[in-house]
């Protein structure tokens, strides 16, 4: 399964928000050398109750848009 993800980092509150076919993820962490995307993985696994090994991020490491794809599901 393969879902679209837009990332907003240095937030507030840590939440993941799904609005349309996209989800919203809200991490406190800044986009520094991937702890970002480590808290995004974490997130989005925690709100599909999936272990962390079976998500990943497909596309957009750098970039606020992501695809994820998540194994298992």
């Amino acid at each position: 399964m393969k879902i679209k993800v837009r990332v907003m980092p240095n937030s507030v509150r840590e939440e993941v928000v799904k609005q349309g076919d996209e989800y919203v993820v809200r991490v406190k962490v800044p986009p520094q050398e991937g702890k970002a995307n480590e808290a995004v993985i974490k997130l989005v696994a925690g709100y599909l109750k999936v272990p962390k090994a079976t998500v990943r991020i497909a596309s957009g490491l750098t970039g606020r848009n992501k695809i994820l794809e998540i194994r298992g599901i």
